[in-house]
């Protein structure tokens, strides 16, 4: 689970803070507003605090940490990646009030350090060996280290563990593969303006499988000194549910009793063990914002949050060395042998920050440039006190570019209770003994009853009697535990609340293609270092670097308006338009219409959702688990598992321009995510099919999920034919197979799973032509059409062996105007599509039908209901949203597969 933190939105200068300069100042003052809009970042600020106008922005970012300082040892995982989606949006009700909404989906995967030791540790880190070579590191956390008299670590020979007798202060990071793991993140805002004051309200929520939380704000300006000064104030509350799935792999290995009363089970036997806990945090900010010339602004604020429940990040340990006291006070021994055991962390419950954020604009006119000094310094009680230094210089360059360099400096204290590992003068846990210094033991078959022994070969019961050997052989010791009490109160090693210093550099890069329309691209290279610290300087283990990457597409609704004015509808004649009308094609239809102007271009969004659960289908009928165990995988491979259910999330960003009357040329990047689980197969003697020696075993309530960047459509439109009431046009499209075919599963019970099941890859891995032939017609209040188009693949296989099977699909609807602008329609579907040409040529579970080629593809019929809407007037006019629910109606599966549930699409777009 990622650390959670909801910043305050961006502070800007308001739009009316210029309306009493005199009218020659006024560029300059839009230039600094500007300037400070283009700084990157997916927050959005609230509509009382951002600049005039309705906009809509899409934005991808791609973070991408670098490898572990792991002392050599080579690591097979690969560091934390992280792909964001963000969509946001700011619209005027009225001339005063406005509607905010935004959007981010991110999914995290990769390797990400459980806990820190010595790394003179005789397990931590140890290389994994494959055929005598070094492959890897394993994330074993308990081991021992030898200890000199000052508990210094006595280094061990990495391959042979043998002592090096010399003194190896070094700490190492024990690294878990982190399982790919999507977090939605949703909020809305509502702001409304006075003369010389505005207020705005927002909320939302925060969605992962282990992570819940709501949060809502309310906040306001009031303005003075003829609006050259604006006082700002903002208070907020956030509500999280933690539900920590704890890891199957590090569980056996990691001391949790201090929470015991938290965990619990879920899922049974083959199920979970879950640490859940609750967190609130309340934050109050208030700021100043003050022009100081025509030239330059200056802004100032404070914060205070409060933060009180379970603090702790549940995927993080500390590994404590036990030191046996006799073994201390043993003078005729040379070294100490520790033991290394981990605990999860414990945190503080509360935590108190105060921030001071200052940031200075300057427009700079012999450069046409605004020049971005910041600084923010944040002290709490937890001894987490930080510096940020930040510069950027927004440059204009002609011909509609700009360009915006930054660099950042931060430094950060250590939290008062880190430390990379901890020392405890007392054995980890020691044999039960009573009053008479006998050790205790209890029958196996009967815990209320102790034995005692004094060697361990006579034992005797409550009473003195000897009891004879077979009762004895029953006898199980006990032991007592290590005293919670001698340890300290609060600990922990995530290096995140190490000190350190950070130094990053970046720049944004805008292009204006068209009158509100921009493309930006972003890019800033980040270097954390323990030397770079204000102050002083700890241990480079934890160094690491990272970037970030960003592309997005920014629209100015009324800037675009001004072009021309919106989208008429035929029983509207009040409203002329150079954008002719035709009835949109359900929402569930891919390249289904045409933009009829040469200039003329078009941006839309496009979700789609799949979802399958229920009883395995073969061919037609539901199948029992006896029949999947014998026929589904292989005649060598028997099915163990299969799937409970599987949903498919796709965004789509439809971009299109008409360089001429008959052609339109279309760009559709995509983003997916993707959720499935398993259960055990049973066979008719209500036992599981035995795990083959070596192979992956499925557990747990967490599942599977993968999420990024999809494929990528490339398509030319071509009009055929157009006369009244009848169109038609092919589309030659093409799919670039952007999307990953390599995801593996983590690793799990010390096994590699290898690459996760085809059903779940991202993309098809091959270069695919995708032609679609469209008739739409219309008459009055009906209306009509038919697509045919497939798919077919244009590569042998893809980079990990196999080949998507190729799809046919034919299509036909009618609708009905249920007013001027909503419109009701039926769809029939017929979809072909064939099995999955050969194989993984990698390593893969190979554990259910899911996992074998020939159970993908069949035939289907299905019913689609949909509503198209095109508002006719108002601020929104022109903005066309779709809906349609397809219902599969039969079935005709290839092989085993989970049955269909249904597929929901919704679209917008808004054509100027």
């Amino acid at each position: 689970m990622q650390q959670h933190t909801h910043k305050a939105p961006l502070q800007l200068v308001n739009k009316d803070c210029s309306q009493t300069i005199p009218v020659k100042s006024k560029n300059v003052l839009h230039a600094l507003t500007s300037a400070a809009l283009v700084l990157p970042g997916l927050l959005i600020p609230s509509p009382a605090q951002t600049a005039p106008g309705d906009r809509i922005n899409f934005q991808y970012g791609r973070y991408e940490e670098g490898a572990r300082n792991l002392y050599g040892v080579p690591s097979k995982y690969n560091p934390i990646s992280a792909d964001v989606l963000h969509g946001s949006g700011i619209f005027s009700l009225t001339d005063r009030t406005k509607f905010s909404f935004g959007y981010t989906q991110d999914t995290w995967s990769g390797a990400t350090p459980i806990t820190t030791t010595p790394l003179a540790t005789d397990g931590g880190n140890r290389p994994l060996t494959l055929n005598q070579v070094v492959v890897g590191a394993s994330p074993l956390i308990n081991s021992n280290v030898l200890l000199d008299r000052n508990l210094d670590p006595i280094g061990r020979d990495p391959l042979t563990k043998q002592s090096t007798g010399i003194v190896d202060p070094r700490s190492v990071h024990v690294m878990s593969s982190a399982s790919p793991e999507t977090r939605r993140q949703a909020s809305f805002g509502l702001s409304h303006e006075w003369n010389e004051a505005a207020i705005h309200v927002s909320g939302g929520f925060s969605r992962e499988k282990d992570y819940k939380s709501s949060f809502g704000n309310i906040g306001g300006r009031l303005d003075f000194n003829q609006k050259l000064t604006a006082v700002k104030f903002n208070g907020g509350y956030t509500s999280s549910d933690i539900g920590a799935i704890l890891d199957h792999d590090s569980l056996p290995y990691i001391t949790k009793t201090a929470y015991q009363d938290q965990i619990i089970r879920k899922g049974g036997a083959a199920g979970s063990d879950v640490l859940q806990g609750n967190r609130h945090d309340w934050v109050a900010n208030l700021g100043v914002t003050q022009i100081l010339s025509k030239n330059s602004l200056l802004d100032t604020s404070i914060g205070y949050t409060h933060s009180n429940g379970f603090m702790e990040n549940p995927y993080k340990a500390m590994s404590v060395i036990f030191i046996d006291p006799g073994d201390f006070n043993n003078q005729q021994t040379g070294f100490i042998n520790g033991q290394v055991r981990a605990l999860i962390e414990q945190r503080p419950d509360i935590r108190n920050q105060v921030a001071l954020n200052t940031k200075y604009i300057h427009h700079i006119s012999p450069f046409n440039a605004a020049l971005h000094l910041g600084y923010r310094l944040s002290i709490d009680d937890w001894g987490v006190n930080t510096h940020t230094f930040d510069a950027s210089w927004v440059q204009p360059l002609g011909n509609n570019w700009t360009l915006t360099p930054r660099i950042r400096y931060y430094s950060q204290d250590t939290a008062n209770f880190y430390s990379d590992y901890l020392f405890s003068r007392q054995a980890f846990s020691k044999p039960l003994v009573d009053a008479q210094g006998r050790q205790v033991f209890i029958d196996r078959n009967n815990p209320n009853v102790q034995y005692f022994s004094s060697d361990g070969f006579s034992f005797f019961d409550q009473n003195g009697n000897l009891v004879d050997d077979t009762i004895a052989q029953a006898a199980r010791p006990q032991f007592v535990t290590y005293d919670a009490g001698l340890l300290p109160k609060n600990f922990s090693s995530d290096h995140r609340l190490a000190g350190f210093g950070a130094l990053s550099g970046g720049f944004t890069l805008t292009k204006r293609l068209w009158k509100g329309v921009d493309l930006e691209t972003g890019f800033e290279y980040y270097t954390r270092a323990s030397s770079m610290q204000i102050g002083s300087g700890g241990s480079s283990f934890a160094d690491f670097d990272y970037y970030v990457a960003n592309a997005a597409i920014k629209l100015d609704m009324e800037r675009i308006d001004t072009l021309g004015s919106p989208l008429a509808l035929p029983h509207d004649k009040s409203h002329a338009s150079k954008h002719a009308f035709h009835k949109t094609p359900p929402a569930g239809i891919m390249f289904g219409h045409m933009l009829d102007n040469k200039g003329d271009f078009m941006v839309g969004y496009r979700f789609m959702l799949n979802k399958t659960n229920g009883q395995m289908q073969q061919g037609t009928h539901a199948v029992i688990d006896q029949t999947i165990i014998d026929q589904g995988c292989s005649d060598t491979i028997p099915c163990r598992f299969t799937p409970t259910h599987m949903n498919m999330h796709m965004h789509m960003i439809d971009i299109m321009y008409a360089p001429t009357k008959w052609l339109n040329v279309m760009l559709m990047p995509t983003f997916m995510d993707m959720n499935m689980n398993l259960r055990n197969l049973f066979k008719l003697d209500g036992t599981v099919p035995a795990t083959p020696p070596g192979s992956h075993s499925h557990s747990g309530i967490g599942g599977h999920e993968t999420g990024a960047i999809g494929d990528t459509y490339l398509s030319a439109l071509v009009k055929l034919f157009q006369i009244p009431g009848h169109r038609a046009h092919i589309n030659i499209g093409f799919s670039a197979p952007t999307g990953r075919v390599d995801i593996e599963q983590r690793r799990a019970h010390r096994i590699d799973p290898g690459l996760i099941h085809f059903g779940m890859q991202l993309g098809s891995g091959t270069w695919d032509f995708m032609p679609s032939l469209t008739y739409t017609g219309e008459k009055k209040r009906l209306s009509w059409g038919a697509q045919i188009g497939g798919t077919k693949r244009m590569e042998e296989k893809n980079k990990s062996g196999y080949r998507l099977g190729d799809l046919f699909q034919a299509s036909a609807w009618g609708g009905i105007d249920l007013a001027p602008w909503l419109t009701a329609s039926a769809r029939g579907i017929y979809t072909w599509q064939g099995a999955i040409q050969r194989d993984f040529d990698a390593p893969s579970s190979r554990i259910g039908p899911m996992d074998f080629p020939q159970n993908y593809g069949g035939q289907f019929w299905d019913i689609g209901f949909g509503l198209n809407a095109t508002i006719p007037r108002g601020r929104f006019a022109g903005n066309r949203f779709g809906f349609e629910w397809i219902q599969p109606v039969s079935n005709d599966f290839n092989g085993f597969q989970l049955d269909r549930k249904g597929s929901l699409a919704a679209t917008w777009s808004y054509q100027f």
